[in-house]
């Protein structure tokens, strides 16, 4: 879990990098668990989208509230800013192709 406090951590990935699980998919999947006010920015490549899933908590993206068990497919933004809202927020970011 420490590995994920305040930041993205690679959980999944198709080439197993950073000791992530490999997974047969081009995706990287990422998870942080982040106190209120944390933030957190995402670069996004050309030809990617994301979907991020809230798990626990809330957290605005790009400005937009997102709360616990909400999901919200990203497309066509070059850059992703994160903002926890509450405390003990946690969530999933997959960067997929």
């Amino acid at each position: 879990m420490a590995q994920k406090q305040g930041q993205l951590r690679l959980v999944a990935s198709g080439d197993g990098r950073d000791d992530s699980i490999k997974i047969h998919q081009d995706v990287d999947l990422y998870a942080a668990v982040l106190k209120e006010g944390d933030r957190l920015n995402y670069g996004v490549k050309s030809n990617r989208s994301l979907w991020l899933q809230v798990v626990k908590g809330s957290i605005t993206i790009n400005g937009k509230t997102v709360n616990s068990g909400d999901g919200v497919a990203i497309t066509q933004e070059a850059k992703v800013a994160l903002i926890s809202t509450s405390n003990e927020t946690e969530i999933l970011l997959f960067d997929l192709a």
